[in-house]
């Protein structure tokens, strides 16, 4: 979106004085601003945004513990898309939205809450609970080392001092308010809460269910996401191709990131060419339908099918359906196919897990 239409609760008058606070810490962190600072400044935030995240997840799954990289997948894709639901309801604005001069990046949706927090808040302290029930488990069968426990604290410190570095670098470029960052992160917690919580139980009554039944299940999700906010579809195709696509591969041609291939470990060259498979297929279906779907890259140019083709919303979802189902089915498809994992039961055991 290009502008920012406040709601008319923005105009109370205690609202305008936490946004005043938020204004004077943002100037007061933007004294030691300079050119190289506010460079590097700019690529650490990217850390905090999908095009770190999802590689990341899908390096997870395509090479350490593919049910590992589902949950994390579901994680983001589903706290993203809360993220951007509340931003639709909320409204609210950034600083430089009141303050021009803070801007030092700029951003085409509302500022409340901070999806920068509350996605690295979800990341990093997922990863940081798997970390250490890695180490814990390592300690029962004799293979930790001999400290543990300063390993597990170095995970997470590392995890807590990196969502910070996240959240600072948002108020250093003006993007977001203190409070901004604060309803990200007890966001981001409610989820983590609910997840840790029922998770478990969700799985478990999901994996009882037939295939037919899961696919259901997932395709209701994905409507209901698509129908409470129809601004943004990439989240639900996401979520659709995704899911539909780890039932359909767990069925037919099972994958285990970590399973011997003739008696032996996936060899790093084994792993780095899965990585640039899976890659290569994305771009691939990305720029190939981004060129032929309407929109703005559109090779046609008849009206129906430009930047405001009435079909445009179409073809994102389809592209985006298209690449979650690739990343869970046709990647490890391909990597059987060209011999780059196995072909045994997919329930193989992983040697990353506890």
């Amino acid at each position: 979106m290009n502008e920012i239409i406040m709601l008319p609760a923005e105009n109370l008058s205690f609202l305008f004085s936490i946004y005043r606070w938020g204004i004077e810490v943002i100037k007061t962190i933007q004294v030691i601003e300079g050119p190289l600072l506010t460079a590097l400044i700019k690529f650490i935030t990217e850390f905090g945004t999908e095009k770190f995240y999802m590689p990341a997840i899908l390096i997870i799954f395509w090479w350490i513990d593919e049910k590992r990289g589902l949950r994390l997948g579901i994680l983001i894709i589903v706290s993203a898309w809360i993220n951007s639901f509340m931003k639709d309801i909320f409204k609210q604005p950034r600083p430089y939205n009141l303050e021009p001069s803070l801007g030092l990046s700029y951003e085409s949706s509302y500022g409340a809450p901070s999806g920068h927090a509350q996605m690295s808040l979800c990341f990093w302290v997922s990863m940081a609970a798997w970390r250490a029930e890695v180490f814990a488990a390592g300690v029962m069968i004799g293979k930790a080392g001999a400290k543990p426990l300063l390993r597990r604290f170095l995970v997470w410190a590392s995890a807590i001092l990196f969502v910070l570095l996240i959240g600072f670098t948002r108020l250093y470029l003006g993007v977001h308010f203190p409070t901004d960052l604060f309803a990200g992160w007890i966001l981001g917690g409610a989820i983590l809460v609910l997840c840790f919580l029922s998770g478990p139980r969700l799985e478990k009554l999901f994996a009882s269910a037939g295939t037919r039944s899961q696919n259901i299940c997932i395709a209701v999700l994905a409507l209901a996401m698509n129908g409470l906010h129809p601004g943004d579809r990439t989240l639900p195709a996401l979520f659709l191709g995704f899911c539909l696509g780890y039932t359909i591969m767990r069925k037919y041609f099972p994958f285990c990131a970590q399973g011997t291939i003739d008696g032996k470990k996936p060899s790093p060259m084994i792993i780095i060419l899965r990585c640039l498979t899976g890659f290569l297929g994305a771009a691939i279906i990305y720029i190939a339908l981004r060129l032929v779907f309407p929109g703005a890259g559109s090779f046609f140019t008849h009206p129906l099918w430009g930047e405001f083709s009435p079909f445009y919303e179409t073809g994102r979802f389809i592209r985006y359906g298209l690449l979650g189902l690739w990343a869970s089915a046709g990647a490890p498809y391909t990597f059987r196919r060209m011999g780059l994992s196995s072909s045994g039961n997919a329930e193989e055991p992983n040697i990353e897990k506890p």
